[in-house]
């Protein structure tokens, strides 16, 4: 798959192409973003067009990338967590030929869905895709619901998943923490604490949003 044409910056991923991101308030010029941040607006500015320019020379050439199906993206973001990315790769397409769409997934048996899982580990995953699948056909006419909420209440959607889909699948204004990410705005924030602190995970969290444009 070629690369698709950079687009703004959303949750450290480029925003699929030709999706608009959701309305949201924005901050008042030259104010500060968020507390316990040391950044104005104009420091937020710069730090987007710099890793920006990162993802330009360092991206790697992904079949996931500038996906535009939400359905695909879902798969390939539970796939992502907690597996080698060179893993996924392998069994991102046999997985999608077994179920090319929602349907075909609620509709497939638990022992089809894990036999097409092999190889990607913490196999919770995969039943909880059959369950959200079958839940998404009951509830919501076979189409993944555009709203965060609506996601987070779907089986194996936490805060990560529903906010990555969200965003990444419809354009919404959400940020996520991964541990790329997490380390990424440790260093920004010379952040010297355990960030599996309260504080310190609040004030992550208040940095990965201020970085959303």
């Amino acid at each position: 798959m070629g690369r698709a044409p950079r687009q703004p910056l959303r949750d450290g991923k480029p925003r699929a192409p030709g999706s608009k991101p959701a309305a949201s308030p924005r901050r008042a010029r030259g104010a500060a973003p968020g507390p316990g941040l040391p950044w104005t607006e104009e420091d937020l500015g710069h730090l987007r067009r710099a890793l920006l320019a990162y993802y330009d020379v360092h991206a790697r050439e992904m079949p996931w990338r500038g996906e535009t199906d939400p359905y695909r993206i879902w798969i390939s973001e539970v796939m992502l967590q907690q597996t080698r990315v060179e893993t996924v790769r392998e069994r991102y397409a046999p997985f999608l030929a077994a179920f090319p769409d929602l349907p075909a997934l609620s509709a497939a048996g638990e022992h089809a869905v894990l036999k097409a899982w092999e190889g990607l580990g913490y196999y919770g995953r995969a039943r909880n895709l059959r369950r959200a699948a079958q839940a998404v056909v009951a509830s919501h006419g076979g189409r993944l619901p555009a709203d965060r909420d609506a996601l987070a209440a779907l089986p194996g959607f936490g805060p990560y998943t529903s906010a990555a889909v969200a965003s990444i699948a419809f354009g919404v204004r959400a940020a996520v923490l991964d541990g790329n990410v997490v380390r990424v705005l440790a260093r920004l924030l010379d952040e010297r604490r355990d960030v599996g602190e309260a504080r310190v995970r609040a004030r992550l969290v208040a940095a990965a949003d201020a970085l959303v444009d």
